[in-house]
């Protein structure tokens, strides 16, 4: 089942945040007092963005489990005279638990974000893939842009 993520799901969400952390830096060496830390934050994060018209944050779930979600923040743009001006969409946080990899379950999420983007009439969906995820995107119809540019304040 495919849909948008509520505020019963938010104990799941913040725990396959931690786990796609851990996973993707096994270095990273965490403790129960960054764990309760974390859930805090987390849970701060996640009750604002579901009851915001900002965030979407997609699941598929299996028998009340979550098993993939994406994560998407919508990007207001500047009105532009002569055209009707558009949000467009970051995605992040692209997540499947690991027993459920290349069973087409996160492209069948993807699809219905896609789906969904073009009806609201999104301009378009960007992401930075990891070098390990370019091929899923494109077999899903994603194209590579130009490079951003970008600005770290020291």
């Amino acid at each position: 089942m495919i849909r948008l993520a509520e505020s019963k799901d938010i104990d799941q969400l913040i725990r396959m945040r931690w786990d796609f952390t851990i996973e993707h830096n096994p270095s990273n060496k965490f403790n129960e007092s960054d764990l309760e830390k974390f859930k805090i934050e987390c849970r701060n994060f996640l009750e604002n963005a579901i009851n915001s018209e900002q965030w979407f944050i997609w699941i598929a779930e299996e028998e009340g489990r979550i098993i993939s979600h994406i994560y998407i923040e919508l990007i207001q743009k500047v009105p532009r005279p002569g055209r009707i001006t558009r949000p467009f969409a970051f995605m992040t946080n692209v997540y499947t638990v690991s027993d459920y990899r290349n069973k087409g379950i996160s492209s069948q999420l993807l699809t219905t974000i896609n789906e969904w983007a073009k009806n609201e009439q999104y301009e378009f969906i960007i992401v930075w893939p990891s070098d390990d995820s370019i091929n899923y995107y494109r077999k899903n119809g994603y194209s590579h842009c130009k490079e951003p540019m970008e600005y770290f304040p020291s």
